[in-house]
């Protein structure tokens, strides 16, 4: 069966996240005041102190204005499915 929502990747990343370091997951008030998981990157950057690149340390990176935000949006779930009209279709069963 086709749902007609697309998976939450935010959840899933913090699911791994929690399997290595559960110590830097927490909860925070959400939508309807329904509590949320979320990441401490405070807590994450601690565990990780001995592998950090910060400020000018150079790094090999690809950046363009708008990525944060084409990242944002393409981790966001959607409610949209494309799905078959058997009725408006001509031969459907035929077609390839």
């Amino acid at each position: 069966k086709i749902t007609n929502t697309t998976p939450n990747l935010t959840e899933k990343n913090i699911d791994k996240i929690a399997e290595l370091f559960p110590q830097v997951v927490t909860e925070l008030e959400g939508d309807g005041g329904a509590p949320t998981r979320a990441i401490d990157f405070d807590l994450l950057r601690q565990a990780l102190s001995d592998s950090l690149v910060e400020g000018a340390d150079e790094r090999y990176r690809l950046d363009w204005p708008g990525k944060r935000a084409s990242l944002l949006k393409a981790n966001t779930p959607i409610a949209k499915t494309l799905r078959p009209d058997r009725a408006s279709s001509v031969e459907f069963d035929t077609t390839e």
